[in-house]
C-alpha cells in the first residue's frame, strides 16, 4: 500500500507543535519565493524561456483544458503509485528531470540533488551541463536510481567518453535531448547578457573528461581555461544530426535509449523503427520554440503513434499532483519535474528539494484515491473531460 500520501498527515501532526512548513505546500508559490531569493541573473536563467514566453504559458494552459472527472464507491484502500520505467523500479511515476548549473541556485547544486532523490527513492536524471561531474554526482547519490542526459557534441570521440564514463558511474538508461542543438532566442538572458556557460558554471563534465582534457592540452588551469570555454563552444551541439546517427548511440549504449524532445507523431514513429525504447514528450519547458505546441497537447497523438512500442515520457509544465495525474491518464507512463525542484534547491537546498518532492507523490495520490483511481494502470483518457 502506497504511503506517499501520509506526508500530509505528518504536516497536521507538527502543526499541533505549533511547526508549520517552511516552505508552501501549493508549490506554485515557490518561484515567486525563489525570485526574492536567487539574483537576477540565476532566476532568469531558470524561469526564463525563449521569446516572449508563449510556450510556456501554453504548457500550462493547457492543463486547465482537461478536468478531472471523480468517481465514487471504488474502494480505495489499497493504493499503488509504483511502476517500472526502462528496467527501474519507481515507487510513484515521478523522475527528477535534467536541469544544468544547478550550482547557480545553490552551492551544492547536482549533489543536493543527487542525495534528495536517493532519499526518497525517486530516479535522477543528471544533465551533462552539470556543475559537478558524473562520478561526483554518483557519489551522492549512492544507491538512489539514476539516469544520465546527454548533449551530444560534435566530437564523436567526446560522446564516446560521456557514455562510458556514464555506464561506469552506475547511470542506467540514457535520455539523449535533441531539441537543444543550439540555445534558443532567451531574451531573460540576453538581457543581461548571461550564459553560465561562457563563465565555466555547468561545464563540469567537460572539464573532467580526459578526451576533451586531451583536445586543450591537459587538466584545466587557469593557463588553458579561456582555450576549454572555447572548445565547449565549438563543441556543445550538432545541428548536422539525422535519425541515422541514432546507430552510433546504440553500438556504444547498451541500456534503453530514451529521446527528449519528441511532439510530433511522425517523430515518434521514426523513434519506433530506430529502435529507441522510450520517448519524452517535451518542448524544453517552452525553452527552446516560442509559440510552440504544449507538450500535453502534444501527447495524446505520441501516444497513439507508438502503439506500445516505445514507452512515453511526459516533460513540461508539471507543478502539481494533478497534473501529474492528467498527464498519466493522457497516456505518459511517467513524468519528469524540474522547475519546481530547482526552486526547491534554491530556497533550502536537499531539503528543498525532498519537500517539493514529497508534495508532489502526496497530492499526486490524493488526487487519484479521491477521484476514485488507487493505481497508476486505472488511468486512462475516460477519467478527463475537455474544458
Amino acid at each position: 500500500m502506497s504511503g506517499l500520501a501520509d506526508f500530509q498527515n505528518s504536516i497536521y501532526l507538527q502543526g499541533l507543535g505549533d511547526v508549520v512548513p517552511s516552505l508552501p505546500t501549493d508549490l506554485t508559490k515557490l518561484e515567486g519565493l525563489a525570485e526574492k531569493s536567487l539574483s537576477a541573473q540565476a532566476f532568469g536563467y531558470v524561469a526564463g524561456s525563449a521569446g516572449s514566453e508563449a510556450t510556456a504559458r501554453a504548457n500550462r494552459e493547457a492543463f486547465d483544458r482537461w478536468r478531472i472527472v471523480p468517481r465514487m464507491l471504488r474502494d480505495v484502500a489499497a493504493r499503488d503509485l509504483s511502476v517500472d520505467v526502462l528496467g527501474t523500479a519507481m515507487p510513484s511515476p515521478v523522475l527528477l528531470a535534467p536541469i544544468g548549473v544547478q550550482s547557480i541556485f545553490h552551492p551544492d547544486g547536482e549533489l543536493a540533488v543527487a542525495r534528495a532523490a536517493a532519499a526518497e527513492g525517486l530516479t535522477m536524471v543528471l544533465s551533462t551541463a552539470a556543475s559537478y561531474s558524473m562520478e561526483d554526482v554518483a557519489e551522492a547519490n549512492g544507491d538512489g536510481p539514476r539516469w544520465y542526459q546527454l548533449y551530444w557534441p560534435k566530437d564523436r570521440e567526446l560522446a564516446v567518453s560521456f557514455l562510458e564514463r556514464a555506464k561506469a558511474s552506475g547511470y542506467t538508461a540514457l535520455v539523449v535531448t535533441l531539441d537543444t542543438f543550439t540555445l534558443a532566442w532567451r531574451p531573460r538572458d540576453l538581457n543581461q547578457a548571461y550564459l553560465p556557460f561562457l563563465r565555466g558554471i555547468g561545464v563540469a563534465n567537460y572539464f573532467s573528461d580526459p578526451v576533451f582534457q586531451k583536445a586543450v592540452g591537459g587538466e584545466i588551469s587557469a593557463a588553458n581555461r579561456d582555450m576549454a570555454i572555447l572548445h565547449w563552444v565549438a563543441n556543445f551541439g550538432n545541428p548536422s544530426l539525422t535519425w541515422d546517427d541514432l546507430i552510433f548511440l546504440r553500438d556504444h549504449w547498451d541500456g534503453p535509449i530514451a529521446l527528449k524532445g519528441i511532439q510530433h507523431p511522425d517523430d515518434a514513429r521514426q523513434a519506433v523503427d530506430a529502435g529507441m525504447d522510450a520517448v519524452v514528450v517535451s518542448n524544453h519547458g517552452g525553452r527552446q520554440v516560442d509559440g510552440a505546441i504544449a507538450s500535453l497537447d502534444a501527447l495524446p497523438d505520441v501516444v497513439e503513434a507508438v502503439h506500445d512500442q516505445a514507452t512515453v515520457l511526459f516533460d513540461s509544465g508539471i507543478r502539481t499532483g494533478s497534473d501529474v495525474a492528467k498527464a498519466l491518464a493522457l497516456g505518459a507512463k511517467a513524468v519528469l519535474v524540474a522547475r519546481p525542484y530547482a526552486y526547491g534547491l534554491a530556497l533550502a537546498g536537499q531539503a528543498g528539494v525532498q519537500h517539493v518532492l514529497r508534495c508532489l507523490q502526496a497530492e499526486l495520490e490524493l488526487t487519484m484515491t479521491l477521484s476514485g483511481h488507487p493505481r497508476v494502470d486505472d488511468l486512462n483518457p475516460e477519467i478527463l473531460v475537455r474544458a
